[in-house]
């Protein structure tokens, strides 16, 4: 009977999950065992012991290994418990990664902004805590062999109301090991894959593996489930773990391929864009049943670093768990983040939506309210990018100037510092807009249909449009803020009207939200001309709302919460990248997606044999868009240049540069509280605001007057633009003085 017992007790510490890495060497040092102490008990070389307690790319243990090391930690936890963890109060957290919730970012972090995104502070969705990462269980396919277990919920995440369909997760990243194909999911689960070939692989992942992630909006569609392929799995299936050149230039491989081969034989279809990075392998829907799994392919440059940092490298485990974060939050990839942020749009506000059962009981196709339709528009010809069909009439060589072309654009601004503010103050410190172009989003009523052209309209700041008027007679000296008339010095504040602050020499082409700018300020409106949209509705609310919620609760996990003291919200900032790494790149990934996603709405032909004046691939698209685009970048630069007027005329000082959302001011001191005239823990209303909420700033850097006329005496470059190479002070090349 005690053999019994004994084989029962190894059973379920072999299938027991084990503690983070962190925790492994915790325990052992905290016992005075050394690496070799452990592996000769364990029978094991000293690297593998190594391996286990590895922060960075921990392997696990398997058979009888792991069932004796899982021994030795339970008696060891029992010796040294796990201290608890201390509150956050804006120093930076422990080394130990905080646990990371897969689930959708909470309701409690869902702020909304006011007309000037100063949000109000929301509770903190999560509070950093040294839990473990969920630990890796196993569970048994219906065609494995493998004995499994049941999966354990994510830290954090609640299993109420999860969809059956979709009990595994949105995705999984399918790795090889000691010959066997495994694919790691969301919460540490790693599913048994006995698929032998791609086509064999797709079937697999829409009958057996649970994959998938429902769908954000009552008319839309499940999102199809997401397969990321290793390198190991990519030999396995039959594919290159690089492309050649010529491949990377097309974005697929050659027809002819093998596998591309193996899957028209079995039925299944590719997308126009071929088998490449982002893969979408199909076959025509039957009803409302769809048969549809993307791939991502990182070692194919799926993941670009800037956005997604080294995540292409994480071993299988831990990119299932950034990617899951960022699917749960945001939405399952569909391909790079500028992709997926316009897909966000659509998923959040389809374009159809079914009607009303008829007279036999069938429901039809109809507009969704709301959305932006299923055709595309045209763009007036004054929003049209150059080469556009609406323009192919124009001069091959003709350039539209501010009376033909809508041009919003974000800041690049930078001015020569004046004498006071280079021999009284010492320091340049830099503030950024946290999510600008998202808290720009925020309530904006945008056109949702095609554009109507009128002469000589009165203007109306409620009507979306594009509108040509002349603002040139706007004089900054004397400007209104709220109700009353105060005069400042112009000179030294950029015009609002123009992205590199040079006042307006004449009529031009402007935005609402510009245009009502220019009333604000107290000055009269005359349009000529406009384009507006009739039709209309603040189609990007669900999305800013979405991707502002994603981004709240993933710093609350980081440890930079929405409610933090001014001085503790700084603390905090301080190094947060550091306390998750991968977390962090989650962070990146939401911002890129704002930014990546409302450039879509603009998108410019990519190679395809164009020429100006024929339509190119994008413009295929409802969400092919420049007004909306145009719009959003005219509100958040009219937003930054409110809070900049508000804080001169409240304080005297003024920007020396501005780059998009980061202003630099010339200080006393190092810290963004030497200059933000802060009473009492309450900021200027209307002006800037330190917090983590969107439309609020944060410390973007800090460096010496001196720095910056040195490196502006380098380049013989008064108005160098120091607010590019605040963050690090690193200047290594200027484009005539840009």
């Amino acid at each position: 009977m005690s053999e019994m017992f004994d084989a029962v007790d190894a059973l379920v510490a072999s299938r027991s999950p084990l503690p983070t890495a962190q925790e492994r060497k915790r325990l052992r040092t905290a016992h005075g065992l050394t690496l070799d102490d452990v592996a000769g008990a364990l029978k094991v070389r000293r690297a593998t012991v190594s391996a286990w307690e590895s922060t960075k790319k921990p392997t696990e243990p398997r058979g009888p290994e792991r069932e004796a090391y899982a021994r030795l930690l339970t008696q060891l936890a029992e010796l040294y418990p796990a201290p608890v963890p201390a509150t956050f109060t804006g120093t930076p957290a422990p080394a130990e990664a905080p646990a990371l919730s897969t689930g959708p970012a909470s309701d409690a972090a869902a702020m909304t902004a006011s007309e000037n995104t100063q949000a109000s502070p929301a509770p903190a969705p999560v509070a950093p805590a040294a839990a473990p990462r969920p630990a890796r269980t196993t569970r048994t396919s219906p065609t494995s062999r493998r004995p499994g277990a049941k999966k354990a919920a994510p830290a954090g995440s609640s299993a109420v109301g999860a969809d059956p369909r979709f009990e595994n997760g949105p995705l999984a990243v399918v790795d090889v090991e000691d010959g066997k194909v495994l694919a790691y999911c969301t919460g540490g689960l790693v599913l048994d894959v006995p698929a032998k070939s791609i086509p064999a692989l797709v079937d697999w992942t829409l009958r057996e593996a649970k994959l998938g992630q429902p769908k954000l909006a009552g008319p839309g569609k499940d999102a199809d489930p997401l397969l990321v392929l290793t390198e190991a799995a990519l030999e396995r299936y039959g594919l290159p773990t690089a492309l050649t050149e010529e491949e990377r230039l097309a974005g697929r491989l050659p027809e002819g391929h093998k596998v591309i081969k193996q899957l028209t034989r079995a039925e299944w279809k590719l997308t126009k864009r071929g088998f490449g990075p982002w893969a979408r392998i199909y076959r025509p829907a039957t009803g409302s049943e769809r048969a549809c799994v993307q791939l991502c392919i990182p070692s194919w440059h799926a993941l670009d670093t800037r956005h997604w940092d080294t995540a292409g490298q994480l071993p299988p485990a831990e990119l299932a768990r950034v990617l899951g974060v960022y699917a749960s939050r945001v939405m399952t990839p569909r391909g790079s983040t500028a992709v997926t942020g316009l897909e966000l749009m659509t998923a959040l506000h389809p374009a159809t939506r079914a009607s009303a059962p008829d007279a036999d009981g069938k429901r039809h196709s109809e507009h969704n309210p709301g959305g932006l339709g299923k055709d595309p528009v045209d763009p007036a010809p004054c929003e049209a990018p150059d080469g556009h069909p609406v323009l192919k009439d124009l001069p091959r060589f003709h350039v539209r100037g501010p009376a033909e072309k809508l041009f919003e654009e974000a800041y690049d601004w930078a001015r020569p510092m004046t004498d006071a503010e280079g021999t009284t103050l010492q320091h340049l410190v830099g503030i950024d807009v946290n999510m600008a172009f998202a808290a720009g989003a925020n309530g904006l009523m945008v056109g949702l249909g095609a554009p109507t052209h009128v002469t000589n309209p009165a203007f109306d700041p409620k009507l979306p449009g594009s509108w040509l008027v002349d603002l040139s007679h706007v004089d900054l000296s004397k400007v209104k803020v709220g109700k009353e008339w105060v005069e400042l010095d112009g000179s030294l504040l950029p015009s609002p009207f123009t992205p590199k602050g040079e006042r307006p020499e004449g009529p031009a082409w402007y935005a609402t939200p510009t245009v009502a700018y220019a009333q604000e300020l107290g000055y009269e409106v005359r349009p000529t001309e406009a384009y507006v949209r009739y039709e209309n509705g603040r189609y990007l609310d669900g999305w800013y709302n979405r991707l502002r919620d994603a981004y709240l609760a993933t710093m609350a996990d980081l440890g930079v919460d929405a409610d933090l003291a001014p001085a503790d919200f700084l603390a905090a900032m301080d190094g947060y990248k550091a306390r998750d790494p991968e977390l962090a790149i989650v962070v990146s990934a939401v911002k890129a997606t704002v930014k990546g996603g409302l450039g879509k709405l603009r998108e410019r032909p990519r190679g395809e044999g164009w020429r100006p004046g024929e339509p190119w691939r994008a413009l295929s698209r409802p969400t092919w868009r420049p007004d909306i685009r145009a719009a959003v970048i005219s509100r958040t630069r009219i937003n930054l240049h409110r809070k900049i007027v508000r804080h001169a005329a409240f304080t005297g000082q003024y920007p020396i540069a501005i780059l998009s959302d980061c202003v630099v001011y010339a200080a006393n001191g190092e810290s963004p509280l030497d200059f933000l005239p802060y009473r009492e823990g309450k900021p200027l209303p209307g002006g800037f605001k330190l917090g983590i909420n969107p439309g609020l700033v944060k410390h973007e850097g800090t460096q010496s007057v001196v720095w910056g006329e040195e490196v502006r005496d380098r380049f013989n470059a008064p108005e160098l633009n120091l607010a590019r190479y605040i963050k690090d002070g690193t200047v290594t090349d200027v484009d005539n003085g840009e």
